[in-house]
């Protein structure tokens, strides 16, 4: 389908790759994963023609389509959400929008005069269109749509005003609507929440043509590929399996490069002790140039290259009393859409609570009410004593320094703390080397979210209020985070789509209704989120198997 044969491509002294070679078969999915600044988004833009190597060649046979979903996207507006979805599926889009623009044209009494063209080019585009089952394509894109969590008035609603994060899910519907033969996705899982999730899942598992992905949500990865290629110091190097046998076999692969190199140095030290010992021996002499010629020609083993996470420990938090927060009869509306109506729950010291639930179910609305940042109509939120509270949610990124360096924002928090301890502190959420030097203004929204973070922990809360915090962390830092939080002695209550989070952390679920239809009242499971999986059969409420 799409081979990279031999290809080089540098970026000022940065190498990306070297000599590297890959192909992508008919239906296979595949895991593209490497450290960033590897060179993954380079591939997928070298796939679709919009980079070249500097060397080699990279083939795609004409009548193979590409789509591929980037996160950056467009702007978008004028359309309705449906509209601009229909848009990425090919001639049948083109279509429809032609279809919808001659309708409007046969309406405008200052056009009669064409009437007869117009009526004309309709018949033509009509039965081109239905010939390419285009009436079946709307039902289509509101399936699709549906999946990624819009309701039925957003559909039609206009794309111009989404926010970014919900402009990603039109993009990303444009892309799967397209139904290419290779399908290229770059994070296709940010921005979704856990039931758009498990509908993506299902789709691509059913997906007929070839997926290359990246992704750092394992359990999505382990799902959907058969295939790992790994972009490693130049290379392209495949594996097959899911991401956990990858992992497996990458760890043998290392423990067998380490002790081929161990054995190698051994037979050069000891052939150079020989040489050494014996290079002034005129008996010897033929001996010692045949051995130095054969050690010129031996290809020398180099250690595996070690991907750092950096590990940091997070100071103990003080102990809070026994009851955390108490939500007493919570009454919250927008307009005429009730979220809560007379809610009640209590959170107790050293309970880890996750919030589930389909989008507009009020997770955010919640943990913004506990945090104080919003106010409920009516009812309270109590506060319990010796209480030290972290909030984190996108709003967290305002009170950032646009002027200052990161390392400039950590020493301002933590004047009292050494330039290393503040390193680790940044090295632990992936800012190493000229990363710390960079202004704020600069960042990304992912990189000013892992600074939040940082700063959040680095002399933890008792109370941790948690909005989606694992949004563009990679699976090293994702799973660093979750290891020392589990060793965390305070209390949590968060929204997350990830389910190594769920899993990982999550001691108590509350399940919030707010199904179109069929509202229900939130449950409190007093289990772990694993334990809540098993009594509901499956992985978040709203599903249906």
């Amino acid at each position: 389908m799409i081979s990279f044969s031999n290809i080089n491509k540098q970026y000022g002294k940065q190498l990306v790759f070297v000599d590297a070679s890959f192909q992508i078969n008919p239906g296979e999915k595949v895991g593209l994963v490497g450290p960033n600044g590897a060179g993954k988004t380079t591939l997928f833009r070298m796939a679709i023609g919009e980079e070249l190597p500097d060397d080699g060649n990279v083939s795609v046979p004409k009548k193979v389509s590409v789509g591929y979903f980037r996160q950056d996207v467009e702007e978008m507006q004028g359309r309705s959400v449906l509209d601009e979805a229909i848009a990425g599926s090919g001639r049948a889009g083109e279509l429809h929008h032609e279809l919808n623009e001659l309708q409007n044209a046969m309406e405008d009494p200052e056009r009669l005069d064409e009437m007869d063209k117009i009526l004309e080019r309709f018949g033509e585009v009509q039965e081109e269109y239905e010939h390419l089952g285009g009436y079946t394509l709307e039902a289509q894109a509101r399936e699709v749509l549906a999946g990624l969590g819009f309701p039925d008035d957003q559909i039609d609603g206009d794309v111009g005003a989404l926010s970014g994060g919900w402009k990603m899910r039109v993009a990303l519907a444009r892309v799967l609507l397209g139904k290419p033969d290779v399908l290229l996705m770059d994070e296709p899982t940010n921005h979704l929440d856990i039931e758009s999730i498990l509908w993506l899942e299902q789709f691509l598992k059913d997906y007929k043509g070839s997926l290359l992905m990246t992704s750092h949500d394992r359990e999505f990865m382990n799902r959907i590929v058969n295939k790992i290629a790994e972009i490693d110091a130049g290379e392209i190097i495949s594996y097959s399996g899911n991401y956990d046998f990858y992992e497996r076999e990458r760890a043998i692969r290392e423990s067998n490069q380490q002790a081929a190199f161990a054995r190698q140095q051994a037979m050069l030290a000891k052939e150079q002790r020989f040489i050494e010992r014996f290079k002034t021996h005129a008996a010897k002499a033929a001996q010692v140039q045949s051995r130095i010629k054969a050690l010129d020609k031996i290809e020398k083993i180099e250690l595996p290259k070690k991907r750092t996470v950096v590990r940091f420990d997070f100071k103990v938090p003080p102990r809070s009393g026994d009851l955390v927060a108490v939500c007493e009869d919570l009454k919250k509306s927008y307009g005429p859409r009730t979220i809560y109506d007379g809610f009640s729950m209590t959170v107790r010291r050293g309970e880890r609570w996750a919030v589930m639930g389909r989008n507009g179910a009020g997770k955010s609305t919640l943990l913004k009410m506990i945090a104080g940042a919003t106010q409920p109509d009516a009812g309270s939120v109590r506060l319990g004593a010796s209480l030290t509270m972290g909030y984190f949610a996108q709003q967290s990124l305002d009170v950032l320094d646009s002027d200052l360096t990161v390392f400039e924002q950590l020493q301002k928090d933590f004047p009292a703390e050494s330039v290393g301890a503040i390193r680790s502190l940044a090295g632990a959420f992936q800012f190493s080397g000229d990363d710390v030097d960079k202004k704020i203004r600069a960042l990304s929204g992912g990189e000013k979210s892992r600074l939040a973070m940082a700063r959040m922990l680095f002399y933890p809360p008792n109370f941790l209020v948690l909005d989606e915090p694992t949004n563009h962390l990679d699976l090293a830092t994702k799973e660093m985070l979750v290891e020392k939080l589990k060793d965390f002695e305070g209390t949590m209550i968060f929204v997350s789509h990830d389910r190594m989070f769920l899993k990982g952390l999550g001691s108590r679920v509350l399940e919030l209704g707010g199904e179109t239809g069929r509202e229900k009242q939130p449950r409190l499971y007093l289990g772990s989120y694993t334990e809540y999986v098993e009594s509901l059969g499956q992985e978040a409420p709203g599903i249906h198997s």
